[in-house]
């Protein structure tokens, strides 16, 4: 493992607005999943040899000063930027200690990952969920197995994504599904849009929150081409005809495929627009204060 200077490992977010975190925190750099889509991989971020992982240096002290300087606790979400539980994880751990250092802060956390060794740490995000808004958002774009090999070939297969889901919310975590990116004219379709609805809703999630459509732009735009010319030979060309120059690509027939969407979760009971997501995760970790009041 290389380990990279950092100086700064809490920084604030703008607003609350993304699941009602207020500071963002990325302890690896790179991935090693190999989605042919991710955003992160544009050179706007800085991150060179993208599929290369590297640590922060001295993140766990960096961690605790930077917490220890906080005047109120907050919420801090993590794998913004690369997953906070890529293979070497499970031997460093860091996401773990990092994990009981906002513990003993009384902070919360919102954790997005693709992996299922997230499961490993539930004690601890259990400990968290009795003070503070405490949130897992696993990434799943395709209900085919076969399909998540050729798009996210490293990563877990989206059957074992589920079972974390499950293992999770069967542990008391608020945990959710991050639909995104649904990819034009690969699995932006209804059929897999409500495969992937129903299976969450057997999963016992609390919700889904999606993006209807992929973002493309400096060299992530060409290695997306050049991936999918592997797996689609001429999708390419039909992206360029459809979308021209454009960063953001919505999906096919948006509004029809988001109504579907909408009407599914509602059919399920699962929350869907952000405002009522963070509500609901407050609210959660309100009625857990209350109980662990009451066994004291």
């Amino acid at each position: 493992m290389e380990y990279i200077p950092a100086k700064q490992l809490l920084l604030p977010s703008r607003d609350d607005s993304w699941f009602g975190a207020r500071y963002t925190m990325n302890i690896y750099r790179g991935c090693n999943h190999g989605c042919i889509y991710c955003d992160s991989r544009c050179e706007c971020y800085r991150v060179e040899d993208f599929d290369t992982v590297r640590a922060k240096e001295n993140v766990i002290p960096l961690l605790r000063s930077e917490l220890k300087g906080k005047k109120q606790a907050a919420v801090v979400t993590t794998g913004s930027m690369s997953d906070p539980y890529n293979p070497f994880e499970q031997e460093l751990q860091l996401t773990r200690q990092a994990l009981e250092e906002l513990a003993r802060s009384r902070f919360g956390v919102v954790v997005n990952t693709k992996s299922t060794l997230v499961t490993r740490d539930l004690e601890v995000l259990q400990r968290i969920s009795q003070h503070a808004p405490t949130l897992v958002n696993i990434t799943i774009t395709t209900a085919q197995d076969d399909l998540t090999r050729r798009l996210e070939r490293f990563a877990p297969s989206t059957s074992e994504r589920f079972v974390a889901l499950r293992t999770l919310s069967a542990g008391g975590i608020t945990c959710g599904l991050l639909l995104m990116p649904l990819l034009p004219m690969i699995n932006d379709n209804a059929e897999n849009v409500l495969a992937i609805v129903q299976r969450a809703a057997d999963a016992g999630v609390s919700y889904i929150y999606p993006g209807f459509g992929v973002t493309l732009r400096g060299n992530q735009r060409d290695y997306y081409f050049d991936q999918i010319e592997q797996i689609y030979p001429g999708l390419s060309h039909r992206y360029l005809l459809t979308y021209g120059d454009e960063i953001h690509c919505a999906a096919g027939r948006v509004g029809e495929l988001y109504a579907a969407f909408e009407q599914a979760c509602t059919q399920c009971g699962l929350l869907w627009r952000m405002e009522d997501i963070i509500a609901f995760s407050r609210k959660r970790t309100a009625k857990e204060q209350v109980s662990l009041f009451e066994l004291m």
